[in-house]
């Protein structure tokens, strides 16, 4: 349930409401925008009588949000959210600020993540991924360095100054991951419920990426969980959905980011890489997300694409990137030529 104020509502009688409504073991989110302030109830709304509500005069009009995602829902908090990355925040993603994510799909040493931070720190990147923890289909694969990569994706964040985004798997690896600025839940962990609980009480970013087969109203439960736990951080990712069709790894939903920012305030990153699989589809797919009004892009990164140790078919190399960064700029800015001449 969502309450709308009054533009010159009384303070005391606002306090009283919260009050009242506190005692009947409700959780009140405030949201404040330019024009509207927005007291969203989380928890058992049932006997809150409307009627009473709406006679009040600090409220101007009630509603029951008929989701089942509350605090992901836009109608909770109107204005996007924005989420700081880094000890000084100044990288940052949502409410039209645009991040772009990239690195190798796994850390395989210290030349090669060091020499991968630092060209896509010079082509504009301002997050660096990487997998230490990786889960592959066939347990004979590359399994990541794990921890060690973890230190490693450390000392390339202290040399670029980079914020580091990697995948957990485990909450047993969880104690491996007090430094790393944004945690990954991968697709095969997005119904991990247990995982999303225990993330919800850590208040760091979590990018929570969308299942190999979930609706985007199960994404947004998903998030849900880790908002319920007291983390409110969350940074969705569209990395595509499996389909009938076998030239691409997966299918890139592109209707998922408008729908998505439509229903929920949370940023929208995609990742084409993961979504095509193919190393020549990553630029149009980056640049037609761009279009579709994605908050960022995750792409993979590697500097010998031939000799990767996990999906080297689908990653560019740091050369290409650089290129795609400059289309990824231009494209902003003629997106945003085009809205102010609408």
């Amino acid at each position: 349930m969502i309450i709308i104020l009054s533009q010159d509502f009384d303070q005391q009688e606002l306090d009283n409401l919260i009050t009242w409504l506190e005692n009947m073991g409700l959780e009140i989110h405030m949201s404040e925008g330019a024009n509207t302030t927005i007291m969203g109830l989380v928890g058992d709304t049932s006997a809150v009588d409307i009627n009473l509500l709406n006679a009040l005069d600090c409220v101007a009009d009630v509603k029951r949000i008929q989701e089942p995602f509350k605090k992901a829902n836009r109608k909770f908090h109107p204005q996007d959210t924005v989420i700081s990355l880094g000890a000084d925040g100044a990288a940052k993603i949502g409410g039209g600020n645009f991040m772009v994510i990239a690195g190798p799909c796994s850390v395989e040493s210290p030349e090669q993540i060091s020499q991968i931070a630092a060209a896509v720190k010079d082509s504009g990147a301002q997050a660096l991924r990487g997998g230490a923890f990786k889960p592959r289909t066939s347990p004979y694969a590359f399994q990541g360095m794990q921890a060690d990569g973890i230190e490693l994706l450390l000392e390339a964040r202290k040399n670029t100054g980079l914020p580091i985004v990697t995948e957990i798997m485990d909450l047993n690896q969880l104690e491996f991951f007090d430094e790393v600025d944004v945690i990954q839940v991968g697709a095969r962990n997005m119904q991990n419920f247990v995982l999303l609980r225990e993330l919800g009480k850590i208040k760091k970013p979590i990018l929570l990426k969308r299942g190999f087969a979930a609706t985007i109203e199960e994404l947004l439960m998903s998030a849900e969980y880790l908002m319920a736990g007291g983390n409110e951080e969350v940074i969705l990712c569209e990395r595509g959905v499996r389909t009938f069709e076998p030239l691409t790894r997966n299918t890139l939903d592109l209707s998922a980011i408008p729908i998505i920012k439509e229903l929920s305030h949370l940023p929208v990153v995609v990742d084409p890489s993961h979504a095509t699989g193919v190393a020549r589809y990553v630029r149009p797919m980056s640049l037609a997300a761009v279009a579709a009004g994605a908050d960022g892009l995750m792409v993979e990164v590697h500097n010998s694409p031939k000799t990767a140790l996990c999906d080297g078919q689908q990653s560019i190399t740091p050369l290409q990137f650089d290129s795609l960064a400059k289309d990824i700029a231009a494209m902003r800015v003629a997106i945003g030529q085009c809205n102010e001449g609408i």
